[in-house]
C-alpha cells in the first residue's frame, strides 16, 4: 500500500508569531519552525498501517527550504521518503490554493491512501482534507479516531458531537486524523541516522506540472486586509477584603457575567 502523508512546518506556538508587515503573510522566520502536532499523528497512523498491511510511507511537505526539518523528523519517525514541493512562487497561497498544488503533485507521485491531521496549528481552517478528496476525485473520511483497511476497503470512526460514525470507503482515499487516535513514536537515535539516507525529492512549481497563476499570494481566494498588535493586558481588578470580599468578588463574576 503506497501511503502518502501530508506533513505542514509551522511555527512553534510556545513562540510569538507575527505578520510580515510587507504583504500580511505569515513571517515564519520569526519563529522556530516545527512539525504541525497533528501531523504527528498522522505520520503514526501511515506507519502502524504499513506495519499491519505492508508498503512503503512517503511524506509529502510544502513550504520553503527550511521545512526539510519537518521532512527529517517524519523520515526518523519511520517514513521511507520524502517529496518537498518548494519554490518562490508558493508563497502566500492560502487553502485552495494550497490543495490544488498539493492535489497536482499527489497525482504525480501516485498513492492509495493520503492521510492528514485534521488542522494546522498556524491557519487552523481545518478543510485541506476535504479539498484534496474533491481535487482528486476520491473519498474523504475526516476526523478518524480509529481507521481499518482491509483489501481495498477503508473504515474509520469519524468523532462528532454526540461520539462517532463509522464510515465506509474504497482505496484510494483521503484521511484526517484527530489527536486521539494513536500516541506518536519518538524518533530513536537508529532512526535520526538513518533518516540522513533517505531521499528526499525537490519539487518546484514546474516540475509537479502546478500552474504558477494558480498559486501564491496574488491568485489567493482569502486574504488579510490589516492587522495590529494584540494590545497589553489591562491591570486586574484586586478585590479588598473588608468583611465582604465574597460579595465584591461575586459581583465582579455577575458584571462579568461568569454567574
Amino acid at each position: 500500500m503506497n501511503i502518502v502523508v501530508c506533513v505542514k512546518q509551522v511555527p512553534d506556538t510556545a513562540t510569538e508569531r507575527k505578520l510580515r508587515s510587507d504583504d500580511k503573510t505569515l513571517d515564519r522566520d520569526a519563529a522556530d519552525g516545527v512539525v504541525n502536532e497533528l501531523d504527528e499523528y498522522a505520520v503514526e497512523e501511515a506507519l502502524r498501517l504499513k506495519e499491519a498491511h505492508g508498503g512503503e510511507v512517503t511524506v509529502l511537505t510544502m513550504g520553503p527550504a527550511k521545512a526539510t526539518e519537518t521532512i527529517r523528523k517524519a523520515l526518523a519517525m519511520g517514513a521511507d521518503k520524502a517529496v518537498h514541493l518548494s519554490d518562490d512562487a508558493l508563497h502566500g497561497s492560502d487553502a485552495l490554493s494550497t490543495s490544488y498544488a498539493l492535489a497536482e503533485t499527489l497525482k504525480k507521485i501516485g498513492f492509495d491512501l493520503v492521510i492528514l491531521g485534521s488542522e494546522s496549528t498556524d491557519a487552523r481552517t481545518g478543510v485541506l482534507a476535504a479539498m484534496l478528496a474533491e481535487r482528486l476525485g476520491a473519498p474523504q473520511l475526516t476526523l478518524a479516531n480509529k481507521v481499518e483497511v482491509n483489501g481495498s476497503a477503508i473504515t474509520i470512526q469519524r468523532v462528532t458531537d454526540y461520539g462517532f460514525d463509522r464510515v465506509e470507503a474504497s482505496l484510494p482515499a483521503v484521511v484526517s486524523v484527530v489527536e486521539k487516535i494513536n500516541e506518536p513514536r519518538y524518533p530513536s537515535f537508529k532512526g535520526i541516522m538513518a533518516a540522513k539516507k533517505k531521499p528526499v525529492e525537490t519539487l518546484a512549481v514546474g516540475d509537479a506540472e502546478i500552474s504558477a497563476e494558480q498559486v501564491g499570494l496574488a491568485s489567493a481566494w482569502s486574504e488579510v486586509v490589516e492587522f495590529a498588535a494584540a494590545p497589553p493586558r489591562a491591570a486586574g481588578t484586586v478585590v479588598k477584603d473588608e468583611g465582604d470580599g465574597g460579595v465584591k468578588a461575586a459581583e465582579f463574576l455577575a458584571s462579568k457575567k461568569f454567574v
